[in-house]
């Protein structure tokens, strides 16, 4: 049996998915009910000892970084019978100034399953190109959408490719203690992602790059806390963290090339406005 944390999440979901459609057994943990393809039990991360009914018969776990108690919660897996844990990490825990909150939270849980004893893999994937997702009130708005760091360049990654080296992680021998980073085939700025949505979905979009200024106002009127603004701006601003990298891992590991920020586009076009929707 395989736990997937995070069931409901843009990653988390399509490792259900992906499991589910080979057919291996397959346990979803929620906060509460929810509509996925697999079995599923609630339980709460921050509470170790509430993950009891969860972890029976687990063998394999894909975990989110950050909980309460990282350490705590890895033993309570351990002593339940938990072989191997693929844990989604991020390549801030390798930017060159890792002194801001994203990049110490990261590492302070690539390290605590390191400790725990578990077989354990590290996904470090670029941005997801989910993230355009961020776009959807400004789309629903009009044909304008206002984001910052237009000048920078990130090779995307789609989370179905993530969900399927997870896979092949949980299920496969030779992954154990290795790290695999992960992006999509080819760095988008923010308007060359725009303007393949524009294709997709038949609209005239437009990009507008903020300036840092507005940037940093922007994130905190979508209630973005300070530190996790100052790390943004430490990556993407000041250039400490590089999601621009191309990775062979996701063809590797896998046998086919990672997807497209377009094939990303036209399987998740229902989510977004077309013309006379709105």
């Amino acid at each position: 049996m395989i736990l997937v944390t995070g069931a409901t999440g843009n990653v988390g979901g399509e490792v259900v998915r992906a499991l589910a459609r080979a057919d291996e057994p397959v346990r979803a943990l929620v906060r509460r009910p929810a509509d996925v393809p697999a079995e599923q039990v609630v339980g709460d991360l921050d509470d170790p000892d509430s993950l009891a009914p969860a972890l029976d018969g687990v063998r394999g776990v894909f975990l989110l970084p950050g909980h309460r108690d990282m350490p705590g919660l890895l033993d309570r897996m351990r002593r339940a019978g938990v072989e191997r844990v693929v844990l989604l990490s991020s390549l801030a825990t390798v930017a060159t100034d890792t002194r801001n909150v994203l990049s110490e939270y990261m590492i302070g849980s690539e390290t605590a399953v390191r400790e725990s004893g578990l077989a354990w893999t590290f996904l470090r994937p670029n941005a997801f190109m989910s993230n355009a997702l961020r776009w959807l009130p400004q789309l629903r708005a009009g044909d304008v959408v206002r984001d910052a760091f237009g000048a920078v360049p990130v090779a995307s990654v789609d989370p179905y490719d993530i969900a399927a080296v997870a896979v092949r992680a949980l299920l496969d021998p030779g992954h154990e203690e290795r790290v695999h980073p992960l992006s999509g085939p080819e760095p988008l700025l923010p308007a060359q992602r725009l303007a393949v949505l524009a294709e997709v979905l038949g609209r005239d979009l437009r990009f507008h790059a903020l300036s840092d200024e507005e940037g940093r106002a922007d994130m905190a009127a979508a209630g973005v806390p300070e530190p996790y603004i100052r790390a943004f701006f430490g990556f993407y601003g000041d250039g400490t963290l590089d999601e621009s990298q191309v990775y062979p891992t996701v063809e590797r590991v896998t046998g086919r090339p990672p997807r497209t920020f377009r094939q990303w586009a036209t399987a998740h076009r229902a989510a977004f406005p077309r013309p006379g929707t709105e």
